[in-house]
């Protein structure tokens, strides 16, 4: 990832989406282009106008933390947005972006063994969304893409280079959305992930719908959700999900997944229970790291 470059369209990005009124600032007569001006936002950050526009030229080397909050609160950014302006900073500084952890490729064996306990479905993803390994029921639930035809099974692939995940995902353009949020965020905080880059690198080429998304430079993160999925044994199925991160692995993420006690998607998922104890439907398809 060039970070001078995806920072350029970052803050031009979320400058032009921000109304003068909704900053606060008088507007006088029509405007060529959507958004705040630099020279707006610049007032707004207290910086001055060459020292924003140096900014958004990508030059975040050596910028304060007080300037960078300053920028965001000028910018309204989100909090996963915020982090991503953050991060940006982190890596156009050689010194600091060494000490970026690299993404994890193993899981524990603390964490193996956790995951076998729990009595839901429970898949262990990275950073990159690559799945390291996943409980029995976990797989039975995303049976379509351990068992489609893009493999080693990865999250982003899945949803947008597999025409399974269309049917799959019931609310398929949100998880889309939702999906690259994460994944700009996470390019943003290990920019020095050479395999990370590729991933993002094959999406754009493989599919429109992802460099649609990935040009807008949304950002976000889900710790917590709901999907609604179109499985093919036991029908359609609503999930809550929860991400737990390790503090011994910080790019290693368990999502266990539940349905409300009682429910037909309860039901489904005791269904998916009894299916995936069978032979066939228990061999994994992911090897644990």
């Amino acid at each position: 990832m060039n970070t001078a470059s995806e920072v350029t369209e970052f803050l031009r990005s979320r400058r032009a989406r921000i109304t003068p009124k909704q900053a606060g600032l008088p507007s006088y007569g029509e405007r060529r282009v959507p958004g705040l001006r630099r020279e707006e936002v610049a007032a707004l950050a207290g910086v001055s106008l060459e020292y924003y526009k140096r900014l958004e030229r990508g030059n975040l080397g050596g910028v304060s933390d007080g300037v960078l909050e300053a920028l965001a609160r000028a910018l309204q950014l989100s909090e996963a947005e915020r982090a991503h302006l953050f991060d940006l900073a982190r890596a156009a500084h050689p010194v600091a972006s060494t000490r970026i952890r690299p993404i994890g490729q193993r899981v524990r064996p603390e964490v193996l063994r956790l995951l076998d306990v729990i009595n839901a479905p429970a898949v262990v993803r990275n950073a990159r969304l690559d799945y390291l390994a996943v409980n029995a029921l976990g797989r039975a639930l995303y049976a379509p893409l351990f068992d489609g035809p893009e493999q080693p099974a990865n999250s982003a692939r899945f949803t947008f280079l597999d025409p399974a995940a269309v049917d799959f995902y019931v609310d398929w353009d949100r998880i889309a959305d939702e999906l690259v949020a994460s994944l700009r965020w996470e390019a943003g905080a290990h920019a020095c992930d050479r395999a990370l880059q590729e991933l993002i690198g094959e999406l754009s080429t493989r599919s429109e719908e992802f460099g649609r998304r990935w040009a807008a430079h949304n950002v976000g993160f889900h710790t917590t959700g709901v999907k609604r999925i179109r499985h093919p044994v036991v029908g359609e199925v609503t999930i809550g999900y929860e991400n737990v991160q390790f503090t011994a692995d910080p790019t290693v993420t368990m999502a266990i997944y539940t349905a409300e006690l009682g429910s037909t998607s309860q039901q489904a998922l005791d269904i998916l229970a009894s299916w995936a104890a069978t032979p066939d439907a228990a061999a994994s398809g992911v090897e644990p790291a």
